[in-house]
């Protein structure tokens, strides 16, 4: 018979394991949708940080697409993004993570595409939910539609801005020189965060955002309600 001490430092590295950060793999994939004229790319820092805190390779989706055309037509190809996901990984719902127009087909996609019930948390960084004046200058169709008072953010906004069961968050910031009005991003039934002086291209990397949006995809829905933001 083994001693009882070698039996007691087994049973300390038991519980010390038992106590370890949960298995990501009880969580949900994460989508990553990135914002106008950019690629899956912008994602490569806040990705690699969740690596480092355990997420599963396969549950991290920074998801690249034509910028060019409709939000419309981006949500559609989402959705089958989205089908994709879960039905290689099994889970029943996804997270979505946006950065600037990447709010905007996430949204539309949530929302009169009906896919609400497979989504958990909806995170935007600097989105245009509100439009932004800076889109004044380009013509793309996806462009257009990201000025203030367009026909398509009027119809995203006229009635519920946050509809569902998904649990939704913003960020903005107060020196974005892109998203302008810079209380674009806040929606009404979010949780909306602004952040310290940090350049739009910034909230992507910087580190204490992306602590918080950790902490906010990883909770459930009473913990993120009761979170300080």
């Amino acid at each position: 018979m083994r001693p009882p001490l070698f039996l007691v430092l087994v049973a300390l590295i038991a519980s010390g394991c038992a106590g370890a950060r949960p298995d990501p793999r009880e969580r949900n994939p994460i989508v990553f949708v990135h914002g106008w004229s950019a690629s899956g790319s912008v994602w490569e820092t806040m990705t690699q940080r969740f690596r480092d805190d355990g997420w599963p390779e396969a549950y991290l989706v920074a998801w690249s697409y034509d910028t060019n055309r409709s939000n419309v037509e981006t949500a559609q190809a989402l959705a089958s993004v989205v089908d994709s996901v879960l039905a290689e990984t099994g889970a029943s719902r996804v997270d979505l993570v946006s950065h600037s127009m990447g709010a905007l087909a996430s949204r539309y996609y949530v929302g009169p595409l009906r896919g609400g019930p497979r989504v958990d948390a909806w995170v935007s960084l600097g989105g245009p939910s509100h439009g932004t004046i800076t889109a004044l200058t380009c013509r793309s169709p996806a462009c257009r539609e990201m000025r203030p008072g367009s026909d398509f953010l009027r119809a995203l906004n006229e009635e519920d801005e946050t509809p569902g069961t998904p649990r939704y968050a913003t960020w903005r910031s107060p020196c974005d020189l892109v998203i302008i009005p810079q209380d674009s991003p806040s929606l009404e039934g979010a949780v909306n965060t602004a952040t310290n002086c940090l350049l739009h291209l910034e909230l992507p990397t910087n580190e204490v955002i992306y602590k918080q949006v950790r902490d906010w995809v990883a909770a459930n829905e009473e913990g993120a309600a009761a979170a300080n933001w």
